[in-house]
């Protein structure tokens, strides 16, 4: 039986986003696995994590999947934090990659096989005004992408630059005004709808930047244009609130992105309380705490629509797929490819991507497309992934501050 060799972080940063990739070596020669360990923030955190779990690891049989996530989960005591969690869900998403090329299948037939062909994506147009956003949403209509997420603004993330009056000696920060985004996300939506009717299903990314008294109204006035749905309305420390939106309005709900504890994801879901879960698979640990949770928003009626940005590296796009393909509750998945907003050039992996990472799923026509290669089916180039060493950065994007300066949470 294959036992562990070692383990070790590959990180990358083919596209200026550092990614992690855990490796997982076996005695047997030629036999490793993949998995997706990418925390953008923290990734040397991760990184260092990673190494700290070999010496647990090493030595011990590759097939015990669910032992050792237990083993990985307990030992060090203090769990469900997300440099932790991250570094779990690298190593155990490897061995699914190791499990899926003992058993000669995609990880797919390992989940119990397809429940479809492919899998429906989103992709993001954000622009500084609606005429670029048209421009992005004809684009994407083209190339057979009908479920669109629009976001207007500067700052696309659920908010925009602010150019008022700041007090005297206000700190550096991405400024905003809840109200004002909120005002301009309605108007461009609304501008959308009126454009493309029903051809594009609209979503929105709120990304947890209202109080939860406007959250609850915004979600309010979003359902008369009948979004496919609305993310993040609420940080995760405000989740009670969303049985305020339930009872407000019909507006359907995807939250998930930021946990890391399961206290979080079973009350919205036991409770019906969210319409779609979009966690991020390598948060909450891997593929084998995902799979469970998937199970169970089957059995609540809550769809899957997995966080799937650039900040997850192509191994972690891929573990998404799979599940997608063997899960009855899918509901639809995000996916960040190659945005160069040429009309001309077809969507799909950035080509620094595919050369770091061979294997890459294929989107076409609105569909995520996975191959038929045992495990997760893509492989690392570990000399072209040399090329694109990390970069240390302080991300602005989440130094975001209110008109008055004060700092508030993305």
């Amino acid at each position: 039986m294959p036992k562990i060799s070692r383990v070790r972080a590959i990180l990358t940063a083919p596209q200026k986003t550092n990614l992690v990739v855990v490796k997982v070596e076996t005695d047997q020669p030629g036999l490793y696995g993949l998995g997706c360990a990418t925390f953008t923030q923290r990734f040397r955190a991760v990184a260092t994590a990673v190494e700290q779990l070999e010496p647990l690891l090493v030595g011990r049989d590759v097939e015990r999947i669910e032992e050792l996530w237990q083993l990985m989960y307990q030992h060090s005591y203090w769990r469900n934090g997300p440099v932790l969690n991250n570094a779990i869900a690298g190593v155990d998403i490897a061995l699914w990659d190791i499990k899926g090329k003992m058993a000669g299948m995609p990880v797919y037939q390992l989940l119990g096989g397809k429940c479809r062909e492919a899998a429906a994506v989103y992709l993001h147009a954000q622009g500084r005004d609606e005429k670029q956003l048209e421009e992005r949403c004809h684009m994407f209509l083209e190339q057979g992408v009908h479920h669109i997420r629009i976001q207007c603004g500067e700052f696309a993330y659920g908010g925009r630059d602010y150019s008022g009056h700041r007090p005297d000696g206000s700190l550096p920060g991405v400024y905003y005004d809840p109200r004002a985004y909120m005002r301009l996300s309605l108007k461009t939506m609304e501008h959308i709808r009126k454009v493309f009717g029903d051809r594009v299903e609209i979503l929105h990314d709120v990304h947890e930047r209202l109080s939860c008294a406007d959250a609850v109204d915004f979600a309010k006035q979003c359902e008369s244009l009948r979004l496919f749905f609305l993310e993040d309305a609420l940080p995760p420390e405000n989740i009670d609130w969303f049985a305020n939106i339930r009872q407000a309005c019909t507006t359907p709900l995807a939250m998930g992105e930021l946990f890391n504890n399961p206290r979080e994801w079973i009350p919205l879901i036991s409770q019906r309380l969210i319409d779609f879960m979009r966690m991020h698979i390598t948060q909450m640990g891997g593929l084998t705490p995902a799979r469970k949770v998937a199970v169970m928003g089957e059995l609540f009626g809550v769809r899957t629509a997995w966080h799937g940005p650039g900040d997850v590296s192509p191994v972690g796009h891929m573990l998404n797929l799979h599940l997608d393909l063997a899960s009855p509750n899918f509901g639809i998945q995000e996916f960040s490819p190659n945005y160069n907003w040429d009309p001309d050039k077809k969507l799909g992996m950035d080509e620094r991507l595919q050369e770091v990472f061979p294997g890459c799923p294929e989107l076409r026509n609105g569909y995520l497309y996975a191959n038929d290669n045992p495990g997760l089916g893509i492989d690392l180039d570990e000399s072209a992934a040399a090329k694109y060493p990390p970069i240390d950065i302080l991300d602005e994007w989440t130094q975001s501050r209110l008109p008055d300066g004060s700092l508030h949470r993305p």
